[in-house]
C-alpha cells in the first residue's frame, strides 16, 4: 500500500491541533519504574482513572522495592476500581520483582528486555520507550482506529500497523504519533463526530 507521506504528516499535525492538551497515563512521573507501571495499568482503562489510581499506588508503595514486596491483596485494594484489576495487580508485583531481582531496580531501556517483564507487551514497551525519549510507536485502540480511517494502514494486527506507521512517518516523529492519536481520540468521544472529522481530514491535500 502506497501512502502519501507528506499528506500523512499534514494530517498528523491537524490531529495534534484538534486534540486537547491532557495528561496521559505515562506522562509526568518522577521515575522510569513509575512510568512503566502506570502505562501497564492504563490498558483498557481511561487515563484519568489510571493516573488517580497509580498516584495512590505510588503513595502507598513509594519505591520499586516496596512494591515488589507488596501483598497481592493490598495492591488489589488500591486497584479495585480499575479494569482487569486482578490481573494487573498480579502483573505489577511480578514486574517489580523482576526489576529488583533481575535488573537491580532499574528499568531496562531495550525493547527485548522490556517485553520479557510480566504484563509488559509490545504496546506498553513502545509507549514507555517513547516517554524515555526513544523513537517508538505504541499501537493502542486509538492509534489502530484512526490509522485505518485515514488510510495509513489496512492492517488490523497491531504489530503490522506499527510497521506501516514506521514506514510512513520519519523516525523523529515516531514518539509523537501515539500521544497525538490518543489525545484526539479522547477529545472526540462521539463516534459520529470523530468519524466526521476523520472524513474531513482524509480530504486534506
Amino acid at each position: 500500500m502506497v501512502v502519501d507521506r507528506k499528506k500523512a504528516l499534514v494530517q498528523l499535525k491537524f490531529l495534534e491541533k484538534k486534540g486537547e492538551n491532557m495528561r496521559l497515563a505515562g506522562e509526568k512521573w518522577d521515575s522510569p519504574w513509575k512510568t512503566l507501571i502506570a502505562i501497564s495499568l492504563s490498558a483498557q482503562s481511561r487515563d484519568e482513572v489510571t493516573i488517580k489510581i497509580a498516584s495512590a499506588l505510588f503513595e502507598k508503595f513509594p519505591t520499586v522495592n516496596a512494591l515488589s514486596k507488596a501483598n497481592y491483596s493490598d495492591v488489589l485494594f488500591v486497584l479495585r476500581s480499575l479494569n482487569y484489576n486482578k490481573t494487573k495487580a498480579k502483573n505489577i508485583i511480578a514486574c517489580t520483582k523482576a526489576l529488583v531481582y533481575v535488573h537491580n531496580g532499574v528499568v531496562p531501556l531495550e525493547f527485548g528486555k522490556l517485553i520479557e517483564l510480566p504484563g509488559v507487551g509490545r504496546k506498553t514497551a513502545n509507549v514507555f520507550l517513547s516517554e524515555m525519549g526513544f523513537d517508538a510507536i505504541g499501537i493502542d485502540t486509538h492509534a489502530s482506529y484512526i490509522s485505518q480511517k485515514l488510510g495509513w494502514t489496512k492492517q488490523k494486527n497491531p504489530d503490522k500497523i506499527e510497521t506501516d506507521l514506521r514506514n510512513i512517518f520519519p523516525k523523529n516523529k515516531w514518539a509523537k504519533v501515539n500521544p497525538i492519536l490518543v489525545r484526539f481520540g479522547k477529545t472526540f468521544t462521539s463516534k459520529k463526530e470523530k468519524a466526521a472529522i476523520l472524513e474531513a481530514v482524509n480530504k486534506i491535500q
